[in-house]
């Protein structure tokens, strides 16, 4: 029976999921038995707790790892980065910190990503098990950004000031401090506290799950909900909305795809490659709606000359 907090039926069932590679640390260390299967042998084993489909490891049966989702990632980074510039060019806009932090946290997240779910290093390694702690230490802080810019959006406190952007870095240190050491003490186990997960086989960590699951979810859901006051309440507009409301189709369509479809995927490629790759790009273009969307809310780029002339 599955209860809160057990990544085993997430391990065993969706493709290429970042936080399996911890659980698969901690039980080479302490039930090295219930790795079976694929995952039986960390030299090939793909990513994942005995998953039913996965990419090989790179160099292992002819894979090219999770080639799709690498090259996905790699030309994400190139339009976030763009998107930062942009945003760092219209100097007069409202939240104009807050959100390039937001970019830059998803920028961030990108080359953690691709290498976490790349199937490049091998699985139980102290290197992959850093990396997929930072990654998750990297996606509760970047909710969090996100969450922060709607709470920005309203104006309670003015934006780009102190009072706005120490309570904003503080969460963003808290998430990213707090959820990166509870996954480096599910991987290594430095402690009882958080691991290892009894039993073993059930991969149960509920701070990890909370915080890698719930949160994101939980915070994308506020930061739809209070844009929604801001634009229809508080700037009587409604086609912004517009934007606002393509952002949440694709971001709910990526997690559809990324939990349901990656394994089908898997399938039909003949565990060459997954549906991460189509998750990413689905990310990738809500966050740039997200661009557009703050873009049309925001003080036209017209103003920054008058505020900042050349």
């Amino acid at each position: 029976m599955t209860h809160f907090g057990d990544f085993e039926p997430l391990c065993h069932q969706v493709p290429s999921y970042p936080w399996c590679n911890l659980f698969y640390r901690q039980l080479q260390h302490h039930n090295s038995s219930v790795l079976q299967g694929s995952s039986a042998d960390p030299v090939s084993a793909p990513v994942g707790v005995n998953p039913e489909c996965g990419i090989p490891l790179a160099g292992h049966d002819g894979s090219l790892a999770n080639i799709a989702n690498i090259i996905a990632c790699a030309l994400s980074m190139i339009v976030v980065a763009f998107l930062i510039f942009w945003t760092s060019r219209r100097r007069a806009a409202v939240g104009r910190v807050e959100f390039r932090l937001f970019l830059f946290f998803y920028f961030l997240t990108l080359p953690f990503q691709l290498i976490s779910t790349g199937a490049f290093l091998q699985q139980g390694s102290t290197a992959l098990t850093v990396i997929t702690a930072i990654h998750a230490g990297l996606v509760a802080a970047t909710f969090w950004t996100l969450l922060g810019n709607a709470i920005v959006s309203t104006q309670v406190v003015e934006d780009g000031t102190l009072s706005s952007l120490v309570p904003f870095y503080f969460f963003v240190l808290a998430f990213f401090v707090a959820t990166g050491y509870i996954a480096l003490d599910v991987g290594f186990t430095f402690t009882s506290v958080f691991g290892p997960s009894d039993p073993p086989a059930d991969l149960h960590s509920i701070p990890l799950f909370v915080l890698t699951s719930i949160w994101p979810g939980a915070a994308a859901i506020l930061y739809f909900l209070i844009m929604t006051y801001v634009v229809l309440g508080l700037l009587n507009e409604v086609r912004p909305m517009w934007y606002f409301l393509l952002a949440a189709v694709l971001f709910v369509l990526s997690q559809l795809d990324f939990f349901l479809l990656s394994k089908v995927i898997c399938r039909g490629a003949a565990h060459k490659i997954d549906g991460s790759f189509v998750a990413t790009v689905l990310e990738t273009a809500a966050v740039t709606v997200l661009y557009f969307a703050w873009r049309s809310i925001t003080e036209d780029s017209w103003e920054d000359d008058m505020y900042y002339p050349r």
